[in-house]
């Protein structure tokens, strides 16, 4: 069976610090993987709000992500602090890329816990259609 295969940029451009709750905790008795999803999006709307933005005004646009690959590497329990980074890859025309890094501390050394990287398009929701990524986010991405 082929696995996805994630490789990440070196550098990093923004990193935050999300705790996990006891309502991550799925049946196995650590976090689901609906629930990395759910971290990756925290730490994408962190992201956005760092450079400004959001994901419904993205420089006077929304955005809507395309695809999503996760790669998980360990598990992360009730108590545990995600750091999750994230960073820009490659830009479009109409989107972007987003890569993940989500480590945990574990005995003063940083364990990786998953990987991802996200597809991002701007989107307008009111005529349901893709659009041109904007000039002014697209500058910002870059920083």
């Amino acid at each position: 069976m082929a696995r996805i295969k994630i490789e990440l940029p070196e550098i990093f451009s923004f990193s935050c610090e999300i705790p996990v709750r006891i309502t991550d905790i799925n049946y196995g008795g650590h976090v689901g993987n609906d629930t990395v999803l759910s971290i990756i999006h925290e730490a994408r709307v962190r992201f956005l709000k760092n450079l400004g933005y959001s994901e419904m005004d993205f420089d006077g646009k929304g955005m809507i992500m395309a695809d999503v690959a996760i790669e998980f590497k360990s598990e992360l329990f009730y108590g545990d602090a995600v750091l999750a980074s994230v960073t820009t890859g490659e830009i479009s025309k109409i989107g972007f890329e987003l890569y993940y890094k989500l480590e945990k501390e574990t005995e003063g050394k940083r364990k990786l816990i998953a990987t991802a990287k996200t597809g991002m398009i701007c989107y307008d929701y009111e005529k349901k259609k893709i659009i041109p990524l904007p000039e002014k986010a697209k500058e910002s991405l870059l920083r």
